[in-house]
């Protein structure tokens, strides 16, 4: 009797019989969705294709804020889907998810940066399409910059209600991935029998995941007390965010049970980080060193480096931190510690009076304050992109 025969998977996908004994049928689900793109926003970006680029913008601003029934149908049905939020979608939960992260103020932009942006660049194929725009160190700050923009945005109340900013700036983006997977598509350094789809299901819904389980997993580790119901509230406004990215409903977690079973799925059936990965994670962290603009801030920033190794470490761990080539800086000591001091610290005004409210607005103006700061008084757009780097 012949053994039946196995799908083909991009070979990214990696320890797949004990993933399967871990895992189950779950495993071939995910593999077929390696090669799953986005056919709404892949449709509404194909149909601006021979369009000027300034008339591209102009139509895609009109889908999104105006009248779009002068546009071609592809659009109109991209605008028609987003504006009907699923029946599950809950704004009010949502915006408690928001404030959870908001609460953390400037933990939570470390986290955000030390983990979830690295643990995004630690994926060998997920990285690809980041890798292939070139200029990472030039880059790298106002990437951050503009993330956090995105993220400080689905973080508000009310941001995912049709026609607000964070309903906007992710529509935006799910039609800049469709773009990008376009041009990917296009260019011969793609390789898809390695990586599948450009910026495909599983990696984009791994994004959502980085933005709500692993941050708050990492605000844990700090030592900020989340319990699982605050858990599932940032998991729901992420599952609206998702949905508004494109991502396959099935992916969409609404329990922390749910979503650890697919980020430890996703680790698991993923190689340990590569050469891009360690460029992009340096050009992060290094970022302040190659931003200086005076021999001070050059040398506030090189006092800051190994700190920012040693928390790095902390919050991504000695097994991908090693694959990164992170320095083992004294420093990594000191993020236990920090921990004690913010548990501590955290019940003992935790028993204040107001004392979330104050937190919650102290939040607000720290985002406010490093997107301004980040940014330069330019806007973070999210335009779709002319080309990609075949170099």
């Amino acid at each position: 009797m012949r053994a039946p025969v196995l799908p083909m998977f991009p070979t990214r996908f990696v320890h797949l019989e004990e993933a399967r004994r871990r895992f189950g049928s779950r495993v071939e689900r995910m593999g077929a969705l390696l090669g799953a793109g986005d056919p709404l926003a892949d449709a509404a970006v194909e149909c601006l294709s021979d369009r000027p680029a300034d008339e591209r913008e102009r139509w895609v601003d009109q889908a999104l804020h105006g009248d779009p029934r002068s546009l071609p149908a592809e659009l109109r049905s991209f605008r028609q889907t987003l504006s009907a939020l699923p029946f599950w979608a809950d704004l009010d939960r949502a915006r408690r998810g928001g404030e959870v992260l908001l609460r953390t103020g400037f933990f939570g932009g470390i986290v955000l940066g030390f983990r979830s942006l690295v643990a995004g660049y630690c994926s060998p194929a997920g990285n690809k399409p980041l890798a292939f725009s070139g200029r990472l160190r030039e880059a790298a700050p106002r990437r951050l910059s503009e993330t956090s923009r995105f993220v400080s945005l689905v973080y508000q109340p009310g941001s995912f209600a049709p026609g607000a900013p964070g309903w906007v700036a992710a529509a935006r983006v799910r039609l800049m991935h469709a773009q990008i997977r376009r041009l990917l598509r296009q260019s011969p350094r793609w390789d898809a029998s390695a990586w599948g789809e450009p910026i495909n299901q599983v990696d984009m819904a791994g994004t959502t995941l980085l933005f709500s389980l692993a941050l708050v997993d990492g605000l844990r580790m700090l030592g900020f007390r989340i319990e699982q119901q605050e858990c599932e509230e940032v998991l729901h406004l992420w599952r609206i965010g998702g949905w508004v990215l494109g991502v396959d409903p099935e992916l969409l977690c609404a329990t922390e049970p749910e979503a650890r079973v697919l980020w430890e799925l996703l680790e698991a059936t993923q190689e340990l980080p590569d050469a891009d990965s360690a460029a992009l994670a340096t050009a992060l962290l290094e970022s302040p060193l190659h931003e200086a603009r005076s021999a001070e801030e050059r040398a506030r920033a090189e006092r800051f480096l190994p700190v920012a190794y040693g928390i790095g470490r902390y919050l991504i761990g000695d097994r991908h931190a090693d694959a990164l080539g992170y320095p083992r800086t004294p420093w990594r000591f000191a993020a236990p510690a920090l921990r004690t001091f913010i548990s501590g610290t955290g019940r003992l005004v935790g028993r204040l009076p107001g004392v979330d409210r104050l937190a919650l607005e102290a939040g607000i103006r720290y985002w406010r304050r490093t997107v301004e700061v980040g940014l330069a008084g330019r806007e973070a757009r999210f335009e779709l992109p002319r080309r990609v780097s075949h170099g």
